[in-house]
């Protein structure tokens, strides 16, 4: 409906709908176009207009400072028609050492301290590039990124940097756009360029433990200390995640008996002044008891907060008051999000690298195609003046016979097979080129090019050569501005203690259903029995869901847990669910299995003088792996062998690196082989031949051999023996072994085999869940071809599946 007016036509329209078409036109601007990082180059359009307009006043590294207010005023001007003050802030930001874990500009006078001061006034401040804010820009004028019209169409602009640098990681992001928002933490340039290149090695398989071995976690530039890894895992796999930072701290004593507790870091975005004021204010309210005085005797060497303790006072607890009452204690909330063509989007990290190296494939593979038509164009032309150099009587005759130039380069073009291009460029030619030095200079310039060409095609035809230079490109900008990670992480979930100092240290059994449940029970719940006994119910498990693994350890242990594609994660004993008469929680809440991966095998512990872990699969293929190759391992995983198609591990056990090994089958033979005929490989080897089995037949163990133990075999049905290992004679890796236990229909299978002494005792587990707790001395020691007695008697259709030792101090036994 239109009406007429005093003042022209009016348009009637729904409130609803301009407020709802308005107020989406807004956000939109604001996410896109304000608050939100490109996922490409880390950059929102401020900093890449500023960087960019930087380049333009030609402010690089090893040139002179330029005034503040010309920066701001080019970028304004040209590029970024908003206020002078968010421009400046922006730039500021970016030379802030405190704020950016990596700057971009460097700033000369005040720009601003960790304290909260703010900066001089742009016209006092000058600034120039950093290098590393160079390599954001370098190879921008070879082709290598989209164009744009700036706000009035008179001039183009980049639409992101083709950054060399990967910059969304090392240094992060923070902004508030309209119902969404970002905080990426900012990360050490080695792991990231070291997750980058692990990433580009792996292809399509790159393993989350792999990425977390190399990038552990955030690097704050103002350092402290990031207490547990379970906020990085959830941040890295998912995008969100909460991780707790602590500062640094340590005491002094002074003199007469009294100490001092000494800050000397801060948590990432802290206020040092503000974080001043908050102890303050805590001392006088009582709610931190102790200190006396407090100075702040932080210079250009670095930051020092000096807190006076009484003499009466325990300075760990005013420590620990500090972290709880005050902000020397935050969590900082990561939300990775940013713009990934043109729409914000939640990025875990494989997201992120991939991205990065996205662009960064699209920028080389650009650069180098703007480098081939360049280099052809130069090539086509030397290819003309060494033609006509050799052919100098002719082009000077059809020179000196045309009446004007036109005429002379129709009859270079016509005569002598010239292009236009390469006539002209005789024309142009300068008579001191017919010197046989100059001469020799084209030749050499033509033939260097043609290697040049070549390259430059192999680049583009051969995706592994152009990841090579993205490569050799990251790994150079690594080692020239590589420096030590600054945040420590360490394995503590609190500010007062870790989590094993909350929780009793007991022992457990842990077990795994075959349906994947996991759970642990306290192992004082077994009592010891008889030989023959029927047991305990362990598990109370759901129809067909029967016991698979267990072992035993401690609510403090670390328990691993091997899988069907020879990876390993850990997790602490007391993060398992404990359940009594429960089927526990299934595995797939504590680790990450990929489709058709299963556990297969469960340690509870490795041992203090472990040197080695020993694989050994159900086919007969064993490997040696040194030990450190599971430190700082996580319920990240981490692969640790490569098992083939069809095959999975049998056992894993703990050497020292001079063992003798028995491997044992379920057909009852044994093969005694010296540990040192399986040297020691790395993570992703495979292994080696270690025992012939025949058809039908599989490894069900290997032990240690140690002269006052003896293994205890126990099969399918119940029943079982200890055997001499001095019955079994030394052999070399690859044969068929000796028999070890005479299996019949009365045994069944074997099923389980462990090292034990005399005083040892052992819980038997069943299908069903029954466990039996068993004295070993109970067991008799027979022949290696005695098929042994009764040691579990079982119900109807039920069996053994798992054995495992009780080792635990005690003086006075079992009640």
């Amino acid at each position: 409906m239109e009406n007429q007016s005093l003042f022209g036509k009016v348009i009637s329209h729904p409130l609803v709908d301009e407020i709802k078409h308005s107020y989406l036109n807004y956000a939109m601007s604001v996410i896109v176009g304000r608050a939100l990082p490109d996922a490409r180059d880390g950059l929102k359009p401020v900093q890449r207009r500023i960087l960019f307009a930087m380049q333009d006043l030609g402010l690089k590294h090893n040139q002179s400072y330029k005034k503040s207010a010309r920066v701001v005023g080019e970028t304004m001007g040209k590029y970024h028609p908003h206020g002078d003050s968010a421009i400046y802030e922006t730039m500021v930001r970016m030379a802030q050492d405190f704020s950016m874990r990596y700057t971009l500009v460097d700033g000369q006078g005040n720009f601003g301290s960790i304290d909260g001061d703010s900066a001089a006034a742009m016209r006092y401040t000058e600034a120039r590039l950093q290098e590393l804010g160079e390599f954001m820009l370098q190879d921008i004028d070879e082709d290598t990124v989209e164009w744009g019209p700036n706000f009035d169409e008179s001039l183009e602009e980049p639409l992101t940097l083709p950054a060399q640098v990967p910059n969304l990681l090392i240094n992060g992001s923070t902004g508030i756009a309209v119902g969404m928002a970002t905080n990426m933490p900012p990360h050490n340039l080695r792991e990231v360029v070291d997750a980058l290149c692990y990433f580009i090695d792996s292809g399509d398989d790159v393993e989350f433990g792999e990425l977390m071995a190399r990038l552990p976690g955030p690097d704050f530039p103002t350092g402290g200390v990031i207490l547990g890894r379970e906020g990085i895992i959830d941040a890295y796999r998912t995008g969100r995640g909460k991780v707790i930072v602590q500062g640094k701290t340590h005491v002094e004593e002074g003199k007469r008996g009294k100490s001092s507790v000494v800050i000397t870091e801060i948590p990432y975005m802290v206020n040092k002044t503000t974080l001043i004021e908050t102890i303050v204010s805590c001392v006088q309210n009582k709610a931190i008891d102790g200190i006396t005085d407090i100075r702040d005797e932080s210079d250009r060497q670095g930051l020092r907060v000096v807190l006076e303790i009484s003499r009466d006072v325990d300075p760990e607890l005013v420590v620990r008051q500090l972290y709880r009452r005050t902000q020397l204690q935050s969590t900082f909330g990561i939300i990775n999000l940013a713009l990934v063509e043109g729409r914000p989007k939640e990025l875990p990290l494989s997201d992120l690298l991939s991205v990065f190296l996205g662009h960064r494939r699209t920028v080389v593979r650009r650069r180098t195609a703007f480098r081939l038509r360049k280099a052809e164009a130069r090539a086509h032309i030397l290819e003309g003046l060494v033609k006509a150099l050799g052919e100098i009587e002719q082009v000077i005759s059809i020179v000196r016979g045309s009446d004007t130039g036109a005429a002379a380069k129709e009859a270079l073009v016509s005569r002598l097979q010239f292009s236009e291009l390469q006539a002209q460029a005789i024309l142009d030619m300068r008579l001191q080129r017919l010197t046989g030095l100059e001469r020799n200079k084209l030749e050499e310039e033509f033939a260097g090019l043609k290697s040049d060409i070549e390259g430059y095609r192999t680049i583009l035809e051969n995706s592994i050569v152009l990841d090579g230079v993205i490569k050799e490109e990251l790994v150079a900008i690594r080692d020239r501005y590589g420096d030590d990670r600054r945040t420590k992480i360490i394995e503590r979930v609190g500010a007062d203690c870790s989590d094993a100092d909350l929780i009793p240290k007991e022992d457990i059994v842990v077990m795994l259903s075959q349906d994947g449940y996991i759970r642990r029970v306290p192992l004082e719940d077994f009592s010891l029995q008889s030989k023959g006994g029927k047991g305990r119910r362990g598990a109370r498990l759901r129809e067909e869901d029967e016991v698979a693994l267990m072992d035993i350890g401690t609510t403090h242990d670390d328990i691993y847990l091997f899988t069907s594609k020879g990876r390993v994660f850990a997790i602490k004993g007391y993060v398992v669910s404990e359940s009594k008469a429960g089927k526990g929680k299934l595995i797939g809440k504590y680790i990450s299995l990929e489709e058709g991966e299963s556990v297969v095998n469960i340690k509870a512990q490795l041992g203090s003088d472990t040197s080695f872990l020993f694989f050994v699969t159900r086919c007969g293929i064993a490997k040696r792996l040194p030990s450190s190759e599971l430190s700082n391992l996580t319920r990240a995983g981490r692969r640790v062998v490569t098992v083939e198609e069809g095959d999975e591990i049998a056992q894993v056990r703990t050497t020292s690196g001079d063992d003798e090994i028995l491997l044992v089958s379920a057909m009852g033979q044994a093969l005694r082989v010296p540990e040192d005929e399986f040297r020691p490989m790395g993570r992703a080897a495979r292994g080696v031949k270690a025992m012939k089995l025949k058809g039908g037949d599989r490894i069900i163990s290997c032990e240690m051999i140690c002269p006052d133990k003896c293994p205890l075999l126990v099969s399918e049905t119940g029943i079982g023996k200890r055997t001499d290992f001095s019955e079994f004679t030394s052999h070399h890796r690859g044969g068929g072994g000796m028999k070890v236990m005479n299996i019949n229909a009365r045994t069944g299978l074997l099923a389980a085999v462990s090292s034990v002494s005399d005083d040892d005792e052992v819980i038997v587990m069943t299908a069903k869940g029954r466990m039996v707790r068993v004295a070993v001395k109970e067991i008799r020691v027979l022949g290696r071809t005695a098929a042994g007695s009764i040691v579990v008697r079982l119900d109807d259709g039920d069996s053994v599946v798992g054995l495992s030792v009780v080792q635990i101090e005690r003086e006075d036994g079992f009640q």
